[in-house]
């Protein structure tokens, strides 16, 4: 099997600050997220920690003090505890687009800045409550699959990953996005979350493994963006290098015509990708490198 060095980029200025109480917030939001797409029921037998109350009784000598209630003690005068229906224990999987692509930027960040620090998010709060993540990470000759693995294992396996960065110019993986979430279908065998992080650029066939995913998992579906690829600069003559192929293109945009036209093709193409994520019913939330993403990701995921 072909193998491809990865290299981090050379503008390559990280994901930024991750603050705990945003974090905590969004574990919170992470958590309802998956209770409405998944299908069928998430939740444990029995009672234990969780945020759904399972019923409220008096007190008894050996319940945690911490579980103590006191509007309803204060109202009965007797003390009463708080009895959780228990989270079953979630496995998060993140496949993470390493293409040539993903080394573009033209504001704040790169959009690999922006991509690992989603995946570290979700990382994160993938592995608590005793939770798992693994990876699936493609876009270079051949992909890489993290089993999933809780607490600091998993983390650590994660980091290393992402500290590879991403494919160089000309080397793609020839399965890309398709090829990672049939992998993934295969890999998860229970109902669980699964994180799509991937500019979505050149990327074909990925509509029917997502659909299959998404009959058992609840799926995320993350769109990194630059404004740059939105509209050309009249700057005159420009020769242009696809990352993915290596393919040279000579453009004059100081012809309106050209730059229209190439709006109008963006334009279309993230149209596309919206309109199939929406037929999916895939949650989807596009991140721009020139805007905080992990306060956009907050919002969208606390709407």
């Amino acid at each position: 099997m072909s193998t491809t060095r990865l290299e981090p980029p050379a503008a390559r200025q990280g994901p930024g600050p991750l603050p705990k109480p945003l974090l905590e917030a969004l574990d919170v939001a992470v958590n309802r997220l998956v209770a409405r797409m998944l299908p069928g029921d998430r939740r444990a037998a029995g009672v234990g920690v969780g945020t759904e109350l399972a019923q409220l009784r008096a007190y008894e000598i050996g319940d945690d003090v911490r579980h103590i209630d006191p509007a309803a003690t204060a109202r009965t005068g007797q003390a009463h505890v708080r009895m959780h229906v228990p989270e079953r224990a979630l496995t998060t999987w993140i496949v993470l687009d390493v293409s040539p692509s993903m080394a573009f930027g033209t504001e704040r960040r790169l959009k690999a800045d922006v991509a690992e620090g989603v995946a570290l998010v979700f990382g994160r709060l993938g592995v608590r409550r005793a939770g798992s993540v693994g990876m699936v990470a493609f876009g270079a000759a051949a992909p890489r699959v993290l089993p999933p693995r809780g607490s600091k294992p998993g983390m650590l396996a994660l980091r290393r990953v992402l500290g590879e960065g991403v494919a160089p110019d000309g080397h793609h993986d020839a399965d890309g996005l398709a090829g990672a979430l049939a992998r993934v279908g295969r890999l998860a065998r229970q109902p669980g979350l699964v994180v799509v992080i991937s500019d979505f650029r050149d990327q074909d066939g990925w509509e029917r493994p997502l659909g299959s995913l998404r009959v058992r998992q609840s799926v995320l579906a993350v769109e990194i963006v630059d404004p740059r690829e939105a509209e050309l600069p009249a700057v005159g003559h420009l020769t242009l290098v696809d990352p993915e192929s290596g393919e040279h293109i000579h453009l004059d945009t100081s012809r309106r015509r050209v730059r229209r036209r190439f709006a109008e093709l963006e334009r279309e193409r993230r149209a596309a990708v919206a309109r199939e994520l929406r037929r999916l019913r895939t949650d989807h939330v596009a991140l721009s490198t020139g805007e905080d993403w992990l306060l956009a990701l907050g919002r969208h995921l606390r709407s």
